[in-house]
């Protein structure tokens, strides 16, 4: 028998809070992290907003000597790694006394610490020895790991845009199949001038503000963040007295291979990722009462998301609601689908929906229940929470109401 998988801890840092509770008041208020770049000069762009953390004190979770020793997404991966640790209740006696994995995703990992090399390089200026060191992306976990002494498997996912989430279900794996009781998973990017620049090329921003799935989008904003959940084996964190936020249930992974950076139309890889993660979960499409959509803002992302949610879900009016925060964070890339997940989580824990906001005029092309601009309080048992990425990887994983007695589905 598979074992069971629940979420204790959660770690956040977005656009509109470092903290969990931060992040999770400003979601719930429908506040926007989006503003004029302030990481460099945006001047010469087309588009000239993003989505970054504004609040976020390394000193508040570490040491200048471990300051040094970390890149701008170490720092944010150990200062999430703190935070849900902490708020699991573990201590470092737990950790270092039995094996914990630490599965991790990013899109773009340490790229700004290359950005700052080259530049220095081209200017003529010296670059210390330690900026080097910080660049491989691997650092962000084994430097957190050895900080916290985790002794377990540890693995890093570069599936673009859907990496948060296959590190999240491949963690999962991992307890589910006995191989550790605790799993810290999640994802990482820090905003950085050379997304900021490829998503321009593309023309695939918006110049005003993120709003997925209405008639008048134009495209994403990109942002930055990070989140780790702690999950563990539920008769491991039963055991402790552990707060249970939520249940892993399933996960489903896809690949439509359709094109480099355009979505499948009919939306095939994310229909298939679906389904995969509604079959892992021995749930039923009628069993899934609100979706956390991947909703990047752009108009064939939102078309084809659309199609697959209708197509496995059924017609407008048998879907359940579906909203977007990226609408409020921007697009986090491979620490969106983490955010997602942690803030999946908490809309189980306190039952309610959280709100697209910018959304003003439907499209008949798109969902249309978007849990517009406003939150809504509703039963809910189970999120399917999607993440879909360039070259056609696509993720989808569901968190359920934690009941110790397995309800018949």
């Amino acid at each position: 028998m598979m074992r069971r998988v629940v979420i204790t801890g959660i770690g956040m840092i977005t656009p509109v809070g470092t903290g969990m509770d931060k992040s999770w008041s400003s979601l719930l208020s429908g506040q926007s992290g989006v503003q004029e770049v302030q990481s460099f000069d945006p001047s010469k762009f087309r588009v000239k907003i993003a989505g970054e953390v504004k609040d976020f004190d390394p000193r508040t979770f570490m040491s200048l000597t471990q300051q040094d020793r970390m890149g701008r997404g170490a720092q944010y991966t150990y200062a999430v790694t703190q935070m849900a640790i902490e708020d699991a209740g573990l201590s470092i006696g737990e950790l270092t006394s039995s094996m914990v994995g630490f599965y991790l995703g990013s899109t773009m990992g340490e790229a700004q610490v290359l950005e700052n090399i080259v530049k220095n390089q081209v200017l003529g200026r010296p670059v210390p020895r330690q900026e080097y060191m910080h660049f491989p992306s691997h650092q962000m976990i084994s430097t957190v790991m050895d900080e916290f002494k985790l002794n377990g498997p540890s693995n890093f996912f570069y599936n673009a845009c859907a990496a948060g989430n296959y590190a999240i279900g491949m963690a999962a794996d991992l307890i589910r199949r006995g191989k550790v009781d605790i799993a810290v998973s999640g994802g990482v990017d820090v905003i950085s001038e050379v997304a900021f620049t490829g998503f321009n090329r593309l023309l695939s921003l918006d110049p005003e503000r993120c709003r997925p799935f209405d008639k008048n989008r134009k495209g994403l904003v990109v942002s930055e963040g990070a989140a780790v959940l702690i999950m563990e084996e539920m008769e491991h964190a039963l055991k402790r007295g552990a707060n249970i936020y939520a249940e892993f249930s399933g996960y489903g992974l896809g690949m439509d291979a359709h094109h480099v950076t355009a979505p499948h139309p009919q939306g095939e890889g994310a229909l298939r990722s679906i389904e995969t993660a509604l079959a892992n979960a021995h749930l039923k499409p009628e069993d899934i009462d609100y979706i956390s959509a991947h909703g990047t803002g752009t108009p064939a992302n939102d078309k084809a998301e659309s199609y697959a949610i209708k197509k496995v879900f059924g017609e407008q009016g048998d879907l359940p609601p579906v909203s977007s925060i990226k609408s409020m964070l921007g697009h986090a890339m491979g620490a969106a689908s983490a955010i997602e997940a942690a803030a999946s989580c908490l809309m189980i824990t306190n039952q309610v929906m959280l709100p697209t906001i910018n959304f003003e005029e439907p499209d008949t092309n798109c969902i249309q229940d978007c849990v517009a601009n406003i939150p809504r309080e509703a039963e809910i048992r189970h999120i399917a929470s999607n993440a879909f990425a360039f070259g056609g990887n696509t993720a989808c994983i569901i968190l359920s109401r934690f009941q110790e007695e397995v309800q018949p589905s």
